[in-house]
């Protein structure tokens, strides 16, 4: 399992929200990813709405992500 400080994290804006928890994020870089809401952000009903600044945890291929943290 990959540890916590491993993993790639980046901030974005949060640009369009689409069904299911799931967001389209514009990063720093520019660049348009989707995104989904991490459980522990779920479990607290913690909401993301379009224009909040997040913090996200990148996939390997970098094409997907997880919110881990609203700004």
């Amino acid at each position: 399992m990959i540890d916590q400080q491993k993993k790639d994290r980046v901030n974005g804006q949060v640009i369009e929200s689409l069904p299911d928890t799931k967001f389209r994020v514009q990063l720093e870089d520019g660049s348009v990813i989707l995104a989904y809401l991490a459980g522990k952000m779920r479990l607290h009903y913690i909401k993301v709405m379009i224009g909040d600044k997040v913090a996200l945890e990148l996939s390997p291929d970098k094409m997907k992500g997880r919110i881990v943290y609203r700004y």
